[in-house]
């Protein structure tokens, strides 16, 4: 565990090893939810499909493609859940595949109708 005071900035980094210099990596998704075998019943969305859903969430530079920085501000679900886990969805394309989802950005996924 990490531990931080409630709105203490926290910055994130993911970092994709590889050999391959043509590899970008993109935050996809990030959900934080107090159970960490549970990310459905009772959650917070930072981001989802590269739309930013908290104020506080904020991407950086980094010093290469194949690392993804970011921070958000602490926080907690109410006082009953001292704990919160993240969750984040990652996805890894090819640099100069411009029709990737990496740069694709923020995407809203309409709800199909199912039909009779």
């Amino acid at each position: 565990p990490y531990y931080v005071d409630l709105n203490q900035n926290l910055f994130l980094q993911a970092s994709l090893h590889s050999s391959d210099q043509n590899l970008v990596v993109f935050v996809d998704t990030c959900v934080a939810s107090p159970d960490p075998s549970d990310f459905r019943t009772v959650t917070y969305e930072l981001i989802k499909n590269g739309c930013v859903k908290d104020p506080t969430y904020s991407a950086h530079p980094s010093p290469r493609s194949s690392v993804a920085r970011f921070s958000f501000s602490a926080f907690s679900f109410a006082k009953q859940f001292p704990s919160v886990y993240l969750q984040c969805e990652l996805v890894v394309c090819r640099r100069t595949d411009y029709s990737s989802r990496c740069y694709q950005g923020c995407v809203s996924r309409h709800k199909r109708d199912s039909g009779p």
